[in-house]
């Protein structure tokens, strides 16, 4: 069931637009083929969601921003199903934080979702309208292979369908797919998609992230982590340790100093202004 919420203010979100979604640059690195992992930074930075605190999170006009932007190497975006099985661009498993409905996101068909509307926070900076949340395949095809991307499979029933858009668009090597369950890391994996696991700071404290590094590609750790946990992430053997979720530069420079190799933040754009202060790994941020 869907219900509707009070448009307050609607009229002055959606009566300027900072961004235009068409006519974006070329990929950060051009070549032949698309843009894969390998090119990515030695220290990449990832906008959460687009960069949250930047830009309205999960939209099609903040990922462009993030893009254009230039501050980060890869996108985050988070993908759940509709009734249908339309995998489409959202983190909630109800439309009422975000948008200006109610109900479940999974009660909806493709249809009824072209009529949700993003209701963008009043504390963003600068200025964005109403749109419509995309899907998954609308975000495939405007950035897949110009940069890359990071999906989070919040509704694992979705995840063969997630792999079969990725493979027809060629970028098995291109787009992480994350999740919080090793059960449904090691699918992805056997699919043959890159696998991103992420850790909260609780399950952080007992895991043994060793055990994982057969089929995980990205160890996608918590920042408020204990010391002692982010170091053993960091010697499992994943090759990839990436902190979440990064909001200060003096975070990121702690992940850093006890050995992560990445950063996902909500403020790419306030990292990009601060440069890290880490003895021996200043030069590795950002590729520099």
């Amino acid at each position: 069931m869907v219900t509707r919420v009070a448009l307050t203010g609607l009229a002055a979100v959606a009566s300027v637009f900072s961004l235009t979604v068409t006519g974006f640059r070329g990929p950060l690195e051009s070549g032949p083929g698309p843009l894969t992992v390998d090119s990515l930074p030695r220290v990449p930075y990832v906008a959460h969601r687009g960069g949250a605190r930047e830009v309205p999170e999960n939209s099609m006009s903040g990922l462009m921003a993030a893009y254009r932007r230039g501050t980060a190497q890869v996108l985050d975006f988070d993908t759940r199903v509709l009734r249908d099985g339309t995998p489409v661009v959202f983190h909630d498993a109800t439309l009422n934080r975000t948008t200006f409905l109610g109900g479940e996101v999974r009660g909806l068909d493709a249809g009824e979702w072209r009529g949700v509307r993003l209701r963008p926070r009043d504390r963003l900076p600068g200025s964005w309208r109403s749109e419509r949340p995309p899907t998954v395949a609308e975000v495939l095809d405007r950035f897949g292979g110009r940069i890359v991307l990071m999906l989070e499979a919040k509704d694992p029933r979705g995840l063969d369908r997630l792999a079969a858009l990725i493979r027809a668009r060629g970028l098995t090597r291109s787009v992480f797919v994350n999740t919080n369950d090793p059960r449904v890391a090691r699918r992805v994996h056997r699919l043959g998609l890159l696998t991103q696991l992420w850790r909260s700071a609780r399950q952080m404290r007992t895991d043994r992230p060793g055990r994982w590094r057969s089929y995980v590609d990205l160890l996608d750790v918590d920042v408020r982590a204990r010391d002692a946990d982010l170091r053993r992430a960091v010697r499992s053997g994943v090759p990839r340790v990436w902190a979440h979720t990064v909001l200060t530069p003096a975070q990121r420079d702690r992940a850093l100093a006890l050995g992560c190799n990445g950063v996902i933040t909500d403020a790419p754009g306030l990292l990009a202004r601060h440069p890290a202060r880490v003895p021996g790994r200043v030069s590795a941020v950002l590729g520099r």
